[in-house]
């Protein structure tokens, strides 16, 4: 016959969740996993319905109803907090001495495994839950290095899509940024200025300084037209010393000459490079969207473009906007009639395109 040390050390080693209750209830032993979940329980002794509260079934109220429910499933719960769920099954003890019931978590073995502190040795050797912690931190390694891959590629592609719109030298947006901003703006109906600025005299700063003062200037250049607008516009660099500025809302042409005068003033401030000074100016043409009925981007920039080069051929280092008619002066003698257009000023509206 084997006796209740017996019973419980093997017990221990199999099923270490498991508890035995006497033919009154009171708890006489308690498996080594069951007691680590109530460290401060004093178990011996303890009724089994003071610890436990049965869910299912639940005409279950005393021991003679738990052993009537001998080889069925059990769901029960430790009455204190926290309140862990736990399944089990119940046999009765040889004589009507009582009943031996096994524990385990079901499916909140992951919140118990985390709220207790349990480990491998908690378990018995043979039960699956050892199986499915290491399944399901395996798995949560992997979607954190999944997450963490998908987080690096999703850096790259806006790294990648940042420096495939910006200009290595300047920081500014380029010419493919700049085509994808007005291409945006046309397609959403907003109103926006399109100013194209050229630097005068750059070239003799290359060929007396050389490329690196150039570039140099450029930076300067750049920094000056991104303090001169808003954190909302555009300013790209489209060419060697061509800029474009994209001005969303800005319609007052008397703003938009103000604007242009100050980056001219701005522009012609002395730049020092390298124990020398370089000097250049700035031309510069503007147009608006609403100078034509159905925006065109290339129109646009062609207008710009236009009141651009009849700025230099009026003296550099002036602001004309586009009116009607510059196509023809483009293409005529090359001189600007100073009376027609006024440098820093003129503001005369062309008509719908």
């Amino acid at each position: 016959m084997m006796t209740l040390q017996q019973l419980t050390q093997m017990a221990g080693v199999v099923c270490p969740m498991y508890v035995i209750v006497d033919a009154k209830g009171r708890i006489v032993s308690a498996g080594p996993t069951l007691q680590k979940l109530r460290p401060q329980l004093q178990w011996l002794g303890r009724r089994f319905f003071r610890v436990f509260d049965l869910a299912r079934p639940r005409s279950v109220r005393s021991v003679e109803d738990l052993l009537r429910t001998s080889g069925s499933k059990l769901h029960l719960q430790f009455r204190d907090e926290p309140q862990t769920g736990l399944k089990g099954v119940c046999t009765p003890l040889p004589d009507g001495e009582g009943a031996f019931i096994n524990l385990s978590f079901g499916i909140s073995v992951l919140e118990a495994v985390r709220d207790y502190d349990l480990t491998s040795a908690d378990f018995s050797p043979t039960d699956l839950t050892i199986e499915m912690l290491y399944l399901v931190e395996a798995k949560s390694a992997a979607m954190e290095a999944s997450r963490q891959l998908n987080s690096r590629l999703q850096g790259a592609k806006i790294a990648a899509e940042e420096q495939a719109f910006t200009d290595t030298l300047t920081g500014l947006k380029n010419r493919r940024a700049m085509d994808h901003v007005l291409g945006r703006l046309i397609s959403s109906g907003r109103e926006f200025a399109l100013m194209h600025l050229d630097l005068d005299f750059f070239k003799q700063v290359n060929d007396t300084l050389g490329h690196a003062a150039g570039d140099a200037v450029l930076q300067q250049a750049a920094r000056i037209m991104v303090e001169c607008t808003r954190q909302s516009d555009t300013v790209a660099r489209v060419g060697g010393d061509e800029f474009v500025m994209i001005l969303e809302g800005a319609m007052d042409t008397t703003r938009l000459a103000a604007i242009a005068k100050r980056l001219i003033a701005k522009l012609e401030e002395p730049i020092p490079f390298g124990g020398q000074t370089c000097r250049i100016s700035a031309s510069a043409g503007t147009t608006l969207s609403t100078w034509q009925k159905e925006p065109d981007a290339q129109q646009l920039l062609n207008q710009a473009d236009l009141a651009l080069y009849a700025a230099k051929r009026a003296g550099r280092a002036q602001h004309f906007f586009y009116r009607e008619g510059m196509e023809k002066e483009e293409t005529g003698s090359g001189a600007v009639d100073g009376a027609a257009a006024t440098p820093l000023q003129t503001a005369v509206r062309g008509p719908a395109v």
